[in-house]
């Protein structure tokens, strides 16, 4: 994420300069001939530094060294090689931890004999390293299914549930612990959290729910809530004896990462929409200019018709500043396909110059 003093192009348009200051989403950004403009934090990339204060020589260096000692390194050894890979941002939002562990069936029409993929949803700006236990209620002890870290604003692959394996499942935990990589950040607390299932939930239809970060129904269970862990559930060892031991997993498939996709956001009574190709599909390989804008106004059309008889309902359609292909296109729908509602620039406190608000009549 860009900081004060970065030295940043824009992303979608000619033109960058240094950065000044940063206020929520806009950041500032004065160019070479000392104009300033205001940008989506989104909308730019750095691509250099300000040049740092020389180091000061002989005793009074010393002196500093001798009180200042070096900062420990270990953030920086956190898989730097994933986070270029994944292109990593943070969100304005993101500094709120929300974690959900979810469950979504392969056939949800077959439930009882079809398997499950379980997954970890980080829904915030911080690395997250937590271990994912599991006990069956006549087990004395835990099995760590899987250990590791997951990525700022990524959704995990943590493995495959056979039907016969769900009855493993009675007890589900996962401890966490928060942090950032290579940047300072408001610590957040280790967490412990622990669900005790209802594991009939796997074989009932309506236990399947719509959620943000799915394009299926799943069986969702809240790990942190802005911010705060899910309340910690007490467990009793039965006095049964123990069942053998759990058949081995998940042996031919691979962890799996994959950026977090919501449908739509609201900001209170606003829905807004993000029309960015990156927000809308997970790579742009092989699709030509016209492919990605078709899609880009596939989504429109489609939230758009979601929404025509929600009469005075506000949605903000996040283009882009860009050279105003898209803009263009979506004028172009507003005035025959869906003409007739209010149209006008959505806040530029809050979107700066790439978004357009639509208020249905």
């Amino acid at each position: 994420m860009a900081q004060k003093g970065d030295i940043v192009r824009f992303l979608n348009s000619v033109g960058g300069g240094t950065v000044t200051r940063i206020q929520g989403n806009i950041a500032y950004v004065e160019d070479e001939d000392g104009f300033e403009s205001p940008v989506l934090v989104k909308e730019i990339v750095v691509v250099g530094h300000t040049a740092a204060p020389q180091p000061k020589k002989g005793p009074e260096a010393v002196r500093e060294t001798s009180v200042k000692p070096s900062a420990p390194k270990v953030i920086e050894q956190v898989a730097p090689q994933v986070e270029e890979e994944l292109n990593i941002s943070e969100t304005a939002e993101g500094d709120i931890l929300n974690v959900v562990l979810a469950y979504e069936p392969h056939d949800i029409k077959t439930l009882g004999d079809t398997s499950y993929d379980t997954y970890l949803v980080n829904d915030s700006n911080y690395y997250l390293y937590f271990t994912y236990l599991t006990r069956a209620d006549e087990e004395k002890e835990w099995t760590a299914r899987y250990t590791g870290f997951v990525e700022p604003n990524i959704q995990l692959f943590l493995g495959e549930i056979a039907p016969s394996e769900v009855s493993l499942l009675d007890n589900v935990t996962i401890q966490y612990v928060a942090f950032k990589q290579g940047k300072i950040f408001a610590i957040k607390n280790p967490g412990d959290v622990s669900h005790h299932l209802d594991t009939t939930k796997f074989f009932k239809l309506h236990c399947f729910r719509d959620s943000v970060y799915f394009d299926n129904q799943v069986l969702e269970l809240e790990i942190v809530h802005n911010d705060v862990p899910y309340k910690r559930q007490s467990f009793k060892n039965s006095d049964l004896l123990r069942r053998e031991e759990m058949k081995k997993r998940n042996a031919d498939r691979k962890p799996e990462r994959k950026p977090v996709m919501k449908k739509v956001r609201r900001n209170g009574d606003i829905i807004e929409v993000d029309l960015h190709i990156a927000e809308l599909v997970d790579n742009t390989r092989g699709l030509s200019n016209a492919d990605m804008l078709n899609m880009q106004v596939d989504h429109f059309r489609r939230v758009m018709d979601e929404n025509l008889k929600n009469h005075g309902q506000k949605i903000v359609f996040i283009h882009g500043k860009g050279e105003g292909v898209l803009k263009n296109a979506l004028m172009k729908e507003l005035n025959y396909r869906y003409k007739g509602h209010d149209v006008q620039d959505a806040s530029f406190r809050e979107y700066g110059f790439g978004a357009t608000q639509v208020t249905i009549k």
